[in-house]
């Protein structure tokens, strides 16, 4: 099973939050999830970006891969692999 670290978007019609999740890369974008580790809100200035570190670095150190966006939101948040 492909583990990856994605974004799942909540909110409201134009006006998205963003969850980071961990889940099967199989499964769809607002489907079904292992594990939440963070939150991602573009809509406030500057962007508002909470990380569980422990269950991030937890899931990383397991082998779960980031996308790109969650890569850089990583980066942003302090958390390095």
């Amino acid at each position: 099973m492909a583990v990856k670290m994605r974004l799942t978007r909540i909110g409201e019609k134009r006006n998205a939050i963003y969850r980071v999740v961990v889940s099967d890369s199989r499964s769809p974008r607002d489907g079904k999830f292992i594990e939440e580790v963070g939150t991602y809100n573009p809509n406030t200035d500057p962007s508002t970006i909470k990380f569980d570190e422990e269950k991030a670095k937890k899931w990383l150190a397991n082998g779960a891969k980031p996308t790109e966006v969650v890569a850089k939101l990583l980066k942003v948040a302090g958390i390095e692999k």
